[in-house]
Order: structure tokens, then C-alpha cells, then sequence
């Protein structure tokens, strides 16, 4: 019986690698499978289904058949064309819920203000962002379940690191002037041509480095290239594991993530910069007038309250770091492509940063200042997020929808925000990218606190909404935004033939186009 396990498992492992390649733009080129090896997590995933599937069956299905053997199939079209069949639900169902099927699950998706409104107050022990996470990512796998158990981090994240921004915001125009001189060779003489992903990863990772570790660690070369391989390694090791049925995940997983090797090669990176600090802080205590304000400091902090080694540091930064690096990357370029795709657009922005900068300088306030700059980034998220769906959940105890609808224990819910961002009845002609659509809703006076870009709200989900938004939403925020004016500040852009590349829809995940080259051109600003 175990080399029959062992036999199944290594067949579907290199199953689901294969469909994990296609999922990210490989050709999908599907091994030939013995039935009688594969059969098994087949009929295991089936059974799943129909157990779940029948707690669920009085919540309409959208994107395929309920029935256990057709739901791959829907399951199929549904990550082939995510947006549409969620488009399709939300103009059916707005206002009530609907579901719709993944490989090894159903998700059940909520719509209208009312619900989203109604799923953002509920609290951690009822709907828990955390938990759904450690199902749909699978980042107890590949961070370790103590990470789930006990998140301090997000407390770091949202209240001191939050809280230190503004002497945070000077290292981090720093590193983003230095980042943007490496990645972006250009001078005044003519135009550059440079894959824009590629090089906007490398300046969001040194920003965020700068944050996180401070000098002169955010610039060493193994550590921006384990904090940019992680995001491939998460999205790989989730991908197989949805192919896994649950109850074998716990031993797959080990297998698949690798984590303590990943840990291993963070703490050689980190230790010494760890070992001096507490160092540091042993010798001087409170008084210790040159301590670092970084996430590390705080977590070294945080570890020594609790009693524990740099190894949980190292979890915990590897996870912030996947989170930060992912999805403002991803954000940036989509904005950048906006932005080269209208060069016209520059005037304006420039004009703006210009003028703010010479009052305030650069600092966080004054970044602050820039309405049309605010108003690009938001509108940009609301165009194209980075994700076709938000406040994602997992319903810890059973409950009641005020539009009658029962949810069980342990299903997964979430909003909709692509269909929601693109719904008239949110947004006047929805479908256009305005990109000072907000910042003239700011300079009316109407609800110029609501449209900020880190602000979330029932029509806008960019960073979730509520409770459990994004804790580094606005730390992120200030960060895309000065690296945006940085951009037009220095720099002319434009794409070769002046079209916008089309987004790259993997899953529920929007991706700006990988292999697009933008054109750069350094200019000489009238500040600094």
C-alpha cells in the first residue's frame, strides 16, 4: 500500500507540475498517466466535491455543472476565463452570492455593497482572511503553520512599521533613486528599450529591502534573489498543491515547499545582521539612540518578547516579502504600462510633483499632496487590479447572510473585484481608463478622503476592505507612489508603438504583460 501511495503521488506530482508550467505561460504538454495510479486522487477529489458541493447546493453555480466529474471541467474554463464567468455572476446575482469551482474546492462569491459591507465587519473567528490564505495560498506549507497560529506580523506590520513610515519614507527615496540608476540605464541622449517587469521587480524589491532590512542588506545580491525567486516558488508550490487532495496536503506539502531549506538560506543572510542588533540591544537596552527602524528590528524585538530564535524571523520575512514584492511589482508595471501606453499623461503628473516638491521636498507628506498622482495609482488598481477577486475567506463558524443565504463552517467566500470596479453603478463609463477621474472628485470636494489610493471601500477592493484589509496597504501606497514620481519626475516613457500590452489572466491572478519592453529616457528635473 505505501509504494502504491508513493507511485500515485509521484504521477500526479508531475501531473500537476506540468498543469503549474501552463499556468504560468509554459506549453502545457500533459505526461501520459497510468489510470490506475491517478485514478485514486481523482475519485478522492471527486468525493470532495460532493460532499461539499452538496452543503452548497442551494447557492447557484456559475462557470460549470455542480455535479462532482463535470466541476473539472467547469473548473477548467472557470481559471481559463476567471473574469468573464465572474462577470457573468455578478450581473446575475448582485446583491445575493453565487459559487463557482476551483480544482479542489468551491468558492463562494458574495455581491453588492451590502454583503461586502456585511462580511468586512465580521471578525476573525467568524470569516478569517488568515486561514483562507493558509488553504488557497498554502502558506502554512511553505512558511510553517506558526505563521498561522500566532501572526504577529501583521501587527507589526500595521501599527509600528505603519506608525514609522515617515522616518521610514527618507531610506526608502533613497533606495529608490539608487535602484532606479542601476535597473534603469538611460541617459538624456536617446531612448532605452528594457523589459519593464523584470526591471520594476528589481526597484520594488530594493525599495521594500530598504524598509525591511535596511543597508546594506537590501542590496545584497543573494538577497534580492531569494526575496524574487520566493514569489515563483509560493505560486509553484500552491499550484501543485491544489491538485493534491486535502488530507494528503500535510505530508505533500513538506515535500513541495521546501521551506526549512528556503528559511536556512534567509537566516545565513540575516544572521549576523540579527546577532549584531541584539548585540546592540543587549548592550545599550532602551537607550540604544542608533537603533535601526526597520521590519527586522521590530520582528527581533518581537521574537525576544516571545522567547524565540531568528528562525521565526526568518519565516516571517520571507512571508512579508513574498506579499510586499508580488503584488507591488505586479501594480506598478500595470501602472507603468497606463502611463507609457499615454505618455501625455506625464505633463500633468510632473507638473504636479514638480510643484509639490519644491514647496515640501520629498517626504511623505508631500507625497501625500499629490492628488493627481493618488488618483493615477487608484485608478490604475481599479482598472486592473492585480486580482480578479478580494477579501478572500474562510468561514470559521456557519452563518446567515442578511439576503438569506447559509454559508457552512470551512467554505471559502470572497467579492468580486474586477466585476465590482467595473460596474456603472460604481463608476461612470467603467470600462475607461480616467486616469484623474478621483483627483477631480478630490479638487469638487466630494468624498476626497474616500478616494485616497490606500482607502478602501465597498466599490473600491483594491487592497480588500475592512478588518482584514491589507495591514501594509498604506505603507505600499507611499512606496508605488514615490517610486511613480520618481519616474515622471526623471525619466520620459512610451511604449515602441504606443499600445498598452495586454494583460496576462493566470488564474484569479491579473499579471501585467512579462515579456513587454518599455521605452526610457532620463530628462533633467527642474528639483530634487
Amino acid at each position: 500500500m505505501l509504494n502504491f501511495l508513493s507511485a500515485s503521488f509521484s504521477k500526479c506530482y508531475k501531473f500537476a507540475t506540468v498543469v503549474s508550467n501552463a499556468s504560468e505561460g509554459q506549453p502545457l504538454m500533459t505526461p501520459t498517466l497510468n489510470v490506475s495510479y491517478f485514478g485514486p486522487i481523482v475519485f478522492a477529489l471527486c468525493m470532495i466535491f460532493l460532499s461539499e458541493g452538496f452543503k452548497l447546493r442551494h447557492i447557484p453555480t456559475e462557470g460549470g455543472s455542480a455535479l462532482p466529474i463535470l466541476s473539472f471541467a467547469g473548473a477548467y474554463h472557470f481559471l481559463h476565463n476567471t473574469a468573464e464567468v465572474l462577470q457573468r455572476g455578478y450581473d446575475k446575482h448582485k446583491g445575493g452570492v453565487f459559487r463557482v469551482p476551483l480544482i479542489d474546492r468551491w468558492l463562494v462569491v458574495i455581491t453588492g455593497s451590502t454583503l461586502v459591507d456585511e462580511v468586512q465587519r465580521m471578525p476573525p473567528d467568524k470569516v478569517s482572511f488568515a486561514h483562507a490564505s493558509a488553504e488557497f495560498i498554502g502558506s502554512v506549507f511553505v512558511f510553517g503553520n506558526e505563521v498561522l497560529r500566532d501572526p504577529y506580523h501583521v501587527a507589526v506590520i500595521r501599527d509600528r512599521l505603519t506608525r514609522g513610515a515617515a522616518t521610514l519614507f527618507a531610506g526608502m527615496c533613497d533606495e529608490i533613486e539608487a535602484a532606479f540608476g542601476d535597473a534603469v540605464p538611460a541617459d538624456t541622449n536617446g531612448w532605452v528599450s528594457l523589459p519593464a517587469h523584470a526591471t520594476m521587480r528589481q526597484v520594488v524589491a530594493r525599495a521594500t529591502g530598504r524598509m525591511f532590512v535596511g543597508l546594506p542588506l537590501c542590496r545584497n545580491e543573494d538577497y534580492l534573489k531569494l526575496t524574487l525567486d520566493l514569489v515563483h516558488d509560493v505560486r509553484k508550490t500552491r499550484n501543485i498543491l491544489t491538485w493534491i487532495p486535502r488530507f494528503l496536503r500535510p505530508a505533500v506539502g513538506k515535500h513541495v515547499a521546501d521551506r526549512h531549506s528556503r528559511a536556512a538560506d534567509c537566516l545565513r543572510l540575516i544572521g549576523p545582521v540579527v546577532a549584531a542588533r541584539m548585540a546592540e540591544m543587549a548592550k545599550h537596552g532602551k537607550d540604544w539612540r542608533d537603533r535601526p527602524n526597520d521590519l527586522l528590528q521590530s520582528l527581533i524585538e518581537e521574537i525576544e518578547k516571545r522567547g524565540q530564535g531568528p528562525y521565526e524571523i526568518a519565516q516571517r520575512l520571507l512571508l512579508v516579502n513574498y506579499v510586499a514584492i508580488d503584488t507591488s511589482s505586479n501594480s506598478f508595471t500595470h501602472a507603468l504600462y497606463h502611463l507609457a501606453s499615454a505618455p501625455e499623461y506625464l505633463i500633468p503628473l510632473r507638473e504636479e510633483v514638480e510643484r509639490v516638491i519644491a514647496d515640501e521636498g520629498w517626504t511623505k507628506a508631500a507625497i501625500g499632496k499629490m492628488g493627481k498622482l493618488d488618483g493615477f495609482m487608484r485608478e490604475s488598481q481599479r482598472v486592473t487590479g492585480v486580482i480578479t477577486v478580494a477579501m478572500l475567506r474562510k468561514v470559521m463558524q456557519p452563518l446567515t447572510l442578511s439576503c438569506g443565504t447559509h454559508i457552512p463552517r470551512g467554505t471559502l467566500i470572497a467579492a468580486p473585484a474586477a466585476a465590482t470596479h467595473l460596474d456603472p453603478a460604481n463608476y461612470s463609463d467603467p470600462d475607461t481608463f480616467d486616469p484623474f477621474r478621483h483627483s477631480c472628485e478630490k479638487e469638487e470636494g466630494r468624498s476626497s478622503q474616500r478616494r485616497q489610493f490606500a482607502t478602501t471601500s465597498a466599490d473600491y477592493l483594491a487592497f480588500g476592505h475592512g478588518k482584514q484589509a491589507c495591514p501594509g496597504r498604506h505603507i505600499a501606497s507611499s512606496e508605488l507612489k514615490a517610486m511613480m514620481a520618481y519616474l515622471v519626475l526623471n525619466y520620459d516613457v512610451r511604449m515602441a508603438d504606443g499600445v498598452r500590452p495586454a494583460d496576462v489572466h493566470a488564474a484569479m491572478a491579473v499579471l501585467p504583460c512579462p515579456d513587454a519592453r518599455v521605452l526610457f529616457r532620463k530628462r533633467v528635473p527642474l528639483v530634487y
